[in-house]
């Protein structure tokens, strides 16, 4: 019996795939990569392999997040069963249309692996925006009806790919032959299409919106970016600049401090000029240039609960307040760092006690244990080891303010008008799969070594925080 690809080896080769092709398509990208691996191996050597409590090195090195952009339902419910066939489901709902003051009318979900092993093999994960076309803070009923029957007139994903794809994913797998195809018409679904661009259509639709334009104006969908992951962003942001690289003004999401790291850390290379063919009135194609793909890079920390994530959400506030007049990277950066300290604790075991932070438990040993099964004396009298979970999703306003930095222009919209109502219900109902919420994900894995602690020791943990 041959042998087949498993959902994680696909998962793998794709995500290798898709960094070849993108960068190829955008040169300033491999250099992106090669500046991150240094930042990794230079941050492992300094500290120790204590960093790796966030993932290995091997992990964080190969790992990558994609972002790409659809147009309508029909498509993004394509794109899920394409990334079934990686294993990967959708999971989270982010609404960008109010993240930013940029008009960006799109809502997201991320595919990615959910199980715990699976992640830890490769955890690649692919950033799906959809396009909002009946919102009518952007768009007026005709401008509706044109985005429409463009993206209803175009095929993002075809049968062939599909097919496999649903194979692959009742299967656990494919063929090394089916494999090889599989990964080449799935790589290809995401080049940069060479098709001329309806150029009076395109300029349309970037007035109102640039991620419109990049979505409705082309006969394809493309990588937007394709992020790998750092130990230290700050470093990395450094290295670029001194490379001559152009990076956004700011490191999105949690400052830099002196305690743990949590949720995401974002920042990018600005979007560059690229070389696009525009076809015009008269049916003459002439050559321009666009710039809507930006090089990304992030930094994992430590799943928040709901508790935690409330905490964040009012230092964040704090935050801005407090740098409204505060000018220079570096002084904002202090001052952020100064305000981060005063609503988090500055030791993990603190921040896993207090029920902001989510963490897997092991016990230290399988020996008889007599004390008590409180989880602060467990973890004070060295019986158990608490493990930071990683943050394996996203942030709705530092992913806005990636693309707002990347906006030549703001775009417009009609703030009168009646927002279009959407959700996670909805937009599951669009896939035609439930959407995990991220938290209770990061719940279950929680829970499940809490009992198995508590099986291994003998004993009833008690005083584990809810973090809600």
């Amino acid at each position: 019996m041959t042998a087949i690809v498993t959902l994680s080896e696909l998962r793998a080769r794709f995500a290798v795939g898709l960094a070849e092709l993108y960068g190829r398509e955008v040169p300033a990208y491999t250099t992106l990569v090669d500046v991150s691996r240094q930042v990794n191996e230079d941050h492992i050597r300094r500290h120790g392999r204590q960093v790796e409590r966030l993932g290995s090195i091997d992990r964080v090195t190969a790992e990558r997040h994609g972002a790409i952009r659809v147009g309508s339902p029909a498509e993004l419910a394509q794109a899920a069963r394409l990334f079934a066939g990686f294993g990967m489901k959708p999971v989270g709902f982010y609404d960008l249309r109010d993240a930013s003051s940029s008009s960006v009318p799109v809502v997201s979900t991320a595919f990615r692996p959910t199980a715990p092993d699976e992640l830890a093999r490769n955890p690649f994960r692919v950033f799906t925006s959809m396009l909002v076309s009946d919102d009518r803070r952007f768009f007026d009923e005709a401008t509706q009806r044109q985005l429409e029957t463009f993206i209803a007139a175009r095929r993002l994903f075809g049968e062939e790919l599909l097919g496999l794809a649903d194979r692959s994913a009742a299967d656990g797998g494919l063929s090394p032959d089916d494999a090889d195809r599989f990964l080449a018409l799935a790589t290809a679904a995401f080049e940069l299409s060479p098709d001329p661009i309806d150029e009076a259509w395109y300029r349309h639709l970037k007035r109102i919106s640039a991620v419109a334009a990049d979505i409705g104006g082309s006969p394809s969908t493309h990588i937007n970016h394709l992020t790998p992951r750092v130990l230290d962003i700050d470093d990395l942001y450094a290295r670029m600049s001194a490379r001559g690289i152009t990076m956004i003004d700011e490191v999105q999401g949690p400052p830099a401090w002196a305690g743990p790291d949590v949720l995401l850390r974002q920042t990018s290379f600005r979007a560059l000029d690229e070389s696009r063919l525009f076809r015009q009135p008269d049916g003459t194609v002439t050559e321009g240039l666009l710039r809507v793909r930006f090089g990304e890079v992030e930094q994992r920390g430590i799943a928040l609960t709901e508790r935690g994530r409330d905490v964040y959400e009012r230092a964040t506030a704090e935050v801005v307040r407090q740098l409204y007049a505060v000018t220079g990277r570096e002084a904002r950066g202090a001052v952020a760092a100064e305000v981060w300290a005063d609503f988090f604790p500055i030791h993990e075991v603190d921040l896993a006690l207090s029920g902001l932070g989510f963490f897997t438990y092991r016990a230290a040993s399988s020996a008889p244990y007599t004390g008590t099964g409180d989880l602060r004396a467990l973890l004070t009298s060295g019986a158990v080891v608490a493990e930071p979970i990683v943050y394996e999703d996203f942030l709705p306003r530092s992913a806005a303010g990636i693309f707002q930095s990347n906006l030549a222009d703001q775009g417009s919209r009609d703030h009168a008008a009646q927002a279009k109502n959407y959700d996670m219900e909805r937009l599951s109902e669009s896939i035609g799969l439930p959407i995990d919420e991220p938290v209770a994900l990061y719940r279950r894995q929680q829970d499940k070594s809490l009992a198995e602690v508590g099986r291994t020791l003998g004993v009833t943990v008690t005083g584990t925080p809810t973090g809600r």
